[in-house]
């Protein structure tokens, strides 16, 4: 017998996301540390997927994949400061060695949300249906915009 997921638009699936709404926010496992810089990344990646989908072993995984983007963050923030091109210890200019760093840590942030799940795709569906609804968006904005000039003469790009 297979355990069938749970429909988010029937009455048990609502309930369970009143349910997840009002628990208030994930923290991580009591074996997990995150520092100040990762609680930011942390509650970005949580907020990903419904409170309910998530289980032990994804919280770890999510406390990695937001202590690694607090590192990319970091790496990339002394990277614009040193500059992409240093002075190695002969006086040769070379690559800044973090740019290898950050590559490391760009490839485990993509994998790690794959992973979890939490990646584009996995949120919002295939490329295709995204464009589909970028259209969608740029269309009420036109119309939006249409409507502002209409209510504010000479206020318009016209």
């Amino acid at each position: 017998m297979t355990d069938r997921r749970q429909r988010c638009d029937s009455i048990e699936g609502q309930k369970q996301a009143m349910q997840n709404a009002l628990a208030g926010p994930i923290e991580p496992p009591k074996h997990v540390r995150l520092r100040d810089s990762d609680r930011p990344f942390w509650d970005a990646i949580i907020g990903a997927r419904a409170r309910d989908k998530w289980d032990a072993a994804d919280l770890a995984h999510a406390a990695n994949l937001a202590r690694c983007q607090a590192d990319i963050e970091d790496m990339q923030t002394r990277l614009e400061a040193e500059g992409h091109v240093i002075e190695n210890a002969r006086g040769t200019m070379v690559a800044n060695p973090r740019h290898s760093i950050l590559e490391t840590l760009s490839r485990r942030a993509v994998y790690l949300s794959k992973l979890l799940h939490v990646h584009p795709e996995a949120k919002q569906g295939e490329a295709k249906d995204q464009g589909k609804a970028l259209n969608a968006q740029r269309k009420a904005g036109q119309v939006s915009q249409d409507a502002d000039d209409d209510l504010m003469p000479g206020l318009g790009t016209h």
